[in-house]
């Protein structure tokens, strides 16, 4: 990527943090009382907490670890857009499932959605580490390969924590 595309990118990156600190600003100051339930209610289950862990994983994680060093230059997700959008689009289902507390089939679906497009995300990595030519002497691994993986883990973790909750609600609907 030249330098014109990076500073395009930075810029619009900058205007993405801005539009989302300031609706951010503008919903606490509008529904701080509001939402401070709804957070505490979610924040109580476990698997709230995973997916939480899974979205800094793939949305935050994945600008700060590189994927991998080439002639002494290191790429990260942000460099690639295939690559920035399936981290993206990962963090993203995993904070909507952590909002979607109350309905735990959708929740265990969107985390099953998440898992398959985190094992594309690792797929799309393998088949660029396997294609390149001249592998060998000219790059390394960086940890941020890992991942997906890591992803994929705390959300199997998740799932099976909303399918022991389901299941601990099932209970008690046939008791009564």
């Amino acid at each position: 990527m030249d330098r014109a595309k990076k500073s395009i990118i930075s810029l619009l990156y900058m205007q993405l943090y801005n539009f989302i600190f300031k609706l951010f600003i503008d919903v606490i100051k509008k529904k701080l009382l509001f939402l401070c339930p709804i957070i505490l209610l979610m924040l109580q289950r476990i698997q709230s907490l995973y997916l939480l862990i899974a979205a800094v994983c793939s949305g935050v994680l994945s600008h700060i670890l590189s994927l991998w060093v080439v002639s002494g230059l290191a790429e990260f997700a942000i460099d690639s857009i295939q690559y920035y959008i399936l981290f993206q689009g990962s963090a993203l289902l995993s904070l909507i499932s952590i909002f979607l507390f109350k309905t735990r089939q959708t929740q265990f679906v969107l985390g099953r959605l998440n898992i398959i497009l985190n094992l594309i995300l690792l797929g799309l990595f393998v088949y660029r580490l396997l294609t390149i030519s001249g592998e060998p002497a000219n790059s390394e691994k960086g940890i941020g390969l890992l991942l997906p993986i890591f992803t994929i883990v705390l959300l199997v973790v998740s799932n099976k924590a909303i399918k022991k909750d389901e299941a601990l609600v099932k209970s008690v609907d046939r008791l009564r």
